[in-house]
């Protein structure tokens, strides 16, 4: 029985399953966030230029046939604008605060990961020529 907690425990403290919760947790505000900025931000600034802000009323009719195509149009402009946003405040300054490592690089043969100085892989042996040589 002790073997079994012992090794729950250590399932649980895995850096991997960590990462995973922090990972969802992070996203989780961060989809909050952005579904705020879109309602409350862009949505505004698109019933100032249309008039509207839900354009959910919208229907047209063909041969009895009755088209909300409306709601269409919310849903496609609060993707187009989630789009932007997630673009505009999360990638590009994930981006600007991404650094280039140059201290590695990838080994030709094998593609794992070194040093940026090494003349050989440590993982397949082969030669490689030191970056900047």
């Amino acid at each position: 029985m002790k073997g079994l907690i012992a090794e729950f425990k250590s399932f649980l403290f895995q850096a991997s399953l960590i990462t995973l919760a922090v990972a969802v947790v992070m996203g989780t505000v961060t989809a909050a966030l952005i579904k705020a900025l879109v309602a409350d931000i862009l949505t505004p600034i698109i019933a100032l230029i249309f008039g509207k802000a839900n354009f959910a009323s919208l229907t047209f009719t063909i041969n009895h046939s009755h088209f909300l195509y409306g709601d269409l149009v919310n849903v496609a402009l609060t993707f187009f604008f989630t789009a932007v946003a997630i673009f505009f405040f999360v990638v590009k300054p994930y981006e600007l605060f991404q650094k280039d490592d140059t201290s590695v690089r990838s080994c030709p043969e094998c593609t794992s990961s070194i040093s940026a100085k090494a003349t050989r892989c440590p993982f397949c042996t082969a030669a490689v020529t030191a970056a900047g040589v």
